[in-house]
């Protein structure tokens, strides 16, 4: 049996008390109770003992199960937070038997047929039940207009059927009392793409999506060359017979890669035949993306060919959905679970000349972490026999970490600034190893994930996605274990041999116990709770005093909570208990490297994604927040700029109260806004955003009371 030697130190940061808010959090998320409300849970603690017993039960013998346990417990007590769904859930199966440990799902694909349709909608229904997050990809569907010879009609095209799974979606939230959470795709080269970035700016309408639009590769060299784009659908075999198209004749069909070959024309290399219903100018699609984005911060960009090219299952999957927040890109029916490292545990003499980092407990708890997780694929929960299935046969997890803004400023280094990036890339990589250390480890001891161990057939396809297999003799017809092709021609894992080239040799030989290992997700609630408002994920603070505002059961209108900084905490703790940001007396004044969001450049923001997504084998969540009065034409650079810095995925904020209202406000902004509201007998009343106001019985600020209003989810949650 592994063992790890522990060890305590002490550094004044968790004797740190939680703020009233955090406290607040875990008790209405995460603390086990009974369905009386009697609390099972009676500490933070306790939550710690059930997840860590929960996942030890896993091994196999009680003195592995008690020597897990003990292991497991030392780690979530020095910074190992699993996510919302397996904190909440494992060992609550007593009391909610229905629930599952999984944060991240994909639907099925959607085919075009409505009984397909209906069908996916039945399976997110049950999903979300679950307490599962899921994303789909819409783009499947042909577009507005089309004829369907079954039906004898034409089409209302996927925006229509995208209503349908918004409404599902808020019902089965409402009636389970979370949230859910869904995430729409949209390939670039739909004919319907334009009505897609267009869909959320009528007020209420698919306010239970993100969405995001799949951006390739061809579409950028295009906007790049203010060339023309293809607006195109797949054509169908029998429709390329009946109609006598030529398929070469390229002003009427585009070949193009798509998820779905089946029943559509498709040649040698894998390209599916696109009949094209509309060519227009890329700069103009693109100017239509950026000026939605600028004003209504979505659709959000997913760099699709980067995400295929780097995706460790090359061989068997084709990615085209991620999940809500986008930092699992997912096959059809993919899950996956997720955690995050509090790094700010491990700052050490924090604000002083001497602050480090400990690099050596920081790699223990990434390692012991590496096995909780693993062991959350057997309590997995998962409604749909085709999601357990994918979980088991690939163990996908998404360890990230958060605290890195609060982090960076306890070691006294500003957000953006090379020593803060070359200390992002270095806890990204040492996350990484010290994980496919473990990986390798656990393939010996329990066996790899069983998809490793499978023999695939060498397609022409294949080849030409990895030009290096034909070099080293492998011809079509050849047959390969997935073990190879994940370990010696996945992108992401040849990265990973330029450093430690024996581990991978081994990984090939033996394989791995999990496909992927590594994602950073937001971890909003997680980060205020259990880690004390700690910096969200890989995101600064968003501020060092501000407001979030927090849905509450059986309340109208959501709640504005204030809340403080993990770092300015730690500071008024540890060095000046009077500091306080914008402090006008010299004795209560912050030093000049506690930043925050706004202080930093949308170019900063994207060189500390990319320092991460290289050792993050998934996807990144990460958000660049612009300011309100931004120019136009420099934020379209900030895409440009995340693409060449292959990037999986980019999302800005930009703070626009006409078109929502944000989860994290600062009081300036709040000051900064009025808001008019029209009463019953025709006259007005205008307030600033943060002014109280009653109204049905309750108390609302101005902000939420319209924000609600105005989107019809008032008196909802």
């Amino acid at each position: 049996m592994n063992s790890v030697q522990l060890k305590s130190v002490s550094t004044g940061v968790a004797a740190i008390p939680l703020q009233d808010a955090s406290q607040d959090i875990w008790d209405k998320k995460y603390r086990l109770k009974r369905k009386d409300g009697v609390a099972v849970d009676q500490s933070i603690d306790d939550t710690y003992k059930r997840v860590a017993r929960s996942l030890a039960e896993v091994e196999l013998t009680p003195e592995k199960q008690a020597h897990w346990y003990e292991q497991f417990l030392w780690a979530l007590r020095h910074g190992a937070i699993p996510a919302g769904r397996i904190t909440s859930n494992a060992g609550a199966h007593e009391h909610k038997p229905a629930t599952s440990t999984i944060n991240c799902t994909v639907s099925g694909t959607i085919q075009d047929s409505m009984d397909n349709i209906l069908e996916r909608v039945h399976e997110a229904g049950l999903t979300l039940k679950a307490g599962c997050g899921i994303g789909y990809e819409f783009s499947t569907l042909r577009p507005r207009g089309a004829y369907v010879s079954g039906a004898g009609a034409y089409t209302s095209g996927p925006l229509s059927f995208m209503d349908i799974y918004d409404k599902m979606c808020f019902t089965v939230s409402s009636a389970g009392g979370r949230r859910g959470a869904q995430m729409a795709t949209f390939d670039v080269g739909h004919p319907d793409v334009m009505d897609f970035v267009r869909a959320k700016r009528e007020d209420g309408r698919l306010r239970q999506f993100n969405l995001s639009l799949l951006i390739t590769q061809e579409f950028m060299d295009a906007v790049n060359r203010d060339a023309d784009w293809k607006l195109a659908f797949p054509l169908q075999e029998q429709e390329v017979e009946d109609e006598g198209l030529d398929v070469h004749d390229p002003d009427r069909v585009i070949w193009r890669e798509w998820p779905n070959k089946k029943g559509y024309l498709t040649n040698d290399s894998g390209l599916v035949a696109c009949r094209v219903y509309r060519t227009i100018r890329a700069q103009r699609l693109w100017d239509l993306i950026m000026s939605s984005t600028y004003d209504f911060a979505e659709p959000g960009f997913i760099l699709i060919d980067k995400v295929n090219e780097m995706n460790n299952n090359w061989f068997v999957e084709t990615i085209r959905a991620t999940n809500p927040c986008g930092e699992q890109p997912l096959p059809p029916y993919g899950s996956c679970l997720l955690g995050s490292v509090n790094l700010t545990r491990f700052a050490r003499h924090a604000f002083t000349e001497n602050a480090c980092f400990d690099w050596e407990e920081f790699r223990k708890v990434v390692a012991i972490f590496t096995r909780m997780l693993d062991n959350v694929v057997e309590i997995n929960g998962l409604p749909l026999g085709q999601q357990r299935h994918e979980i088991l046969s690939k163990r996908r997890h998404g360890m990230g970490f958060l605290g890195l803004g609060s982090t960076l400023t306890m070691l006294r280094m500003k957000y953006g600034s090379r020593e803060s990036i070359e200390f992002t890339e270095k806890v990204s990589r040492e996350l990484a190893l010290a994980g496919w250390r473990v990986a390798l480890d656990l393939a010996r001891e329990k066996g790899p994930a069983p998809i490793l161990e499978q023999e695939f057939e060498v397609t022409a396809e294949m080849l030409r996605k990895r030009p290096e297999m034909q070099r080293d003799g492998y011809r079509t017809g050849d047959k390969v274990t997935g073990k190879v092709l994940h370990a010696k021609y996945s992108r992401y894992m040849q990265q990973v041999a330029e450093v430690e080239p024996e581990l991978v040799e081994q990984l090939a030989e033996t394989g791995a116990r999990f496909t992927h290992h590594s994602s950073i997700a937001p971890t909003g609630t997680i980060s205020l709770s259990l880690a004390n408002n700690a910096s969200n994920g890989i995101e600064p603070s968003f501020a060092h005093h501000y407001f979030r505002n927090v849905i509450r059961e059986g309340r109208k209108t959501k709640e504005k909570v204030g809340v403080y900084s993990f770092e300015l905490l730690a500071y008024r703790a540890m060095i000046n208990s009077e500091a306080m940001p914008h402090s006008e007396d010299a004795d209560k004044q912050l030093p000049d490297y506690f930043i925050a969001a706004d202080d930093v450049t949308p170019r900063q923001h994207v060189d500390i994604q990319a320092a991460a997504q290289k050792w993050v084998d998934s996807s990144i969540s990460k958000t660049a927040n612009v300011p309100t009065d931004y120019p136009f034409e420099h934020f379209k650079g900030i895409y440009q700029y995340a693409y060449e810095q292959g990037l999986k995925g980019c999302t800005t904020f930009r703070f626009n109260p006409e078109a929502f209202q944000g989860v994290l406000v600062k009081e300036k902004d709040l000051d900064n806004t009025t808001y008019q509201f029209k009463l019953e007998d025709g006259s007005t009343v205008q307030l600033k955003g943060g002014e109280e106001i009653e109204y049905d019985g309750e108390v609302h600020t101005a902000a939420n009371l319209y924000d609600a209003l105005k989107e019809g989810y008032y008196g909802k949650f």
